[in-house]
């Protein structure tokens, strides 16, 4: 079998057999990627501990007919070591590599700013200098930039004409002019809506000056338009204070 070699995040892993896992990875050059790790459950593995979750590994994999097999693993950031011993930080992460799966739908469709968002948003979990909930919804609203699904947080997301606005739907992809707006929109706050486009745009001082009052619907707004894009919601969501 041909082989290569990928960086890649340790999305999820199940079981398979006695001893063995199947591990869903983000790689960087392959897109979403479905491997099998032999013998990886038995204490003498030489690399169980690297196909954790969270886990940045440089892989060697052989292509197979429908799952590949990891034939060499590497750690190259243990994300793990970081998150997991935080409850906030861990729900956080889990929500992220779900997403991460969820819009890297397509197995061995390159997805490198995929990749990078989520490298980028585990590395500022682990770095704790913000709070996670913040470095959550921005990954989320720029993961699904990423996808094709940007928000828009400034002009009218049905016509382009320029606010500030005061209406907002998910369905609609955005905030919405007074003309434009439909039945069943919210109507945010304006520091509500600036702080959006703020997290849109990764502007931390900004995001930083935002009260919780804000933050809170900010948090709420998110995720509504994470679940009308999935078209179903993320059971990882269910665990985060919102």
């Amino acid at each position: 079998m041909p082989l290569y070699r990928d960086e890649a995040i340790v999305l999820r892993t199940h079981k398979l057999g006695e001893a063995d896992r199947i591990i869903t990875l983000l790689t960087r050059q392959h897109g979403r990627v479905r491997a099998v790790a032999k013998g990886v459950r038995r204490t003498t593995s030489k690399f169980g501990s690297r196909l954790e979750p969270f886990t940045h590994v440089d892989l060697q994999l052989a292509d197979g007919r429908n799952l590949d097999t990891v034939t060499q693993a590497e750690t190259l950031t243990p994300f793990h070591a970081g998150i997991g011993l935080d409850y906030e930080r861990y729900t956080a992460g889990t929500v992220m590599l779900e997403t991460a799966e969820r819009l890297a739908s397509e197995e061995r469709e390159p997805a490198l700013q995929q990749f990078l968002l989520l490298v980028g948003g585990l590395r500022a979990l682990v770095a704790g200098e913000k709070p996670a909930g913040a470095i959550l919804d921005s990954y989320l609203l720029r993961s699904l930039a990423v996808a094709g699904y940007a928000p828009s947080f400034e002009a009218c997301a049905h016509c382009g004409l320029m606010g500030p606005h005061r209406w907002f739907n998910p369905s609609m992809g955005g905030m919405l002019c007074t003309t434009c707006r439909i039945p069943g929109s919210a109507s945010p706050s304006a520091e509500t809506v600036v702080l959006l486009g703020a997290l849109l745009a990764g502007d931390w001082p900004v995001v930083a000056e935002a009260d919780d009052r804000s933050r809170r619907e900010a948090s709420g707004l998110v995720s509504a338009y994470l679940a009308w894009h999935l078209e179903r919601g993320l059971r990882s969501l269910e665990h985060v204070e919102r």
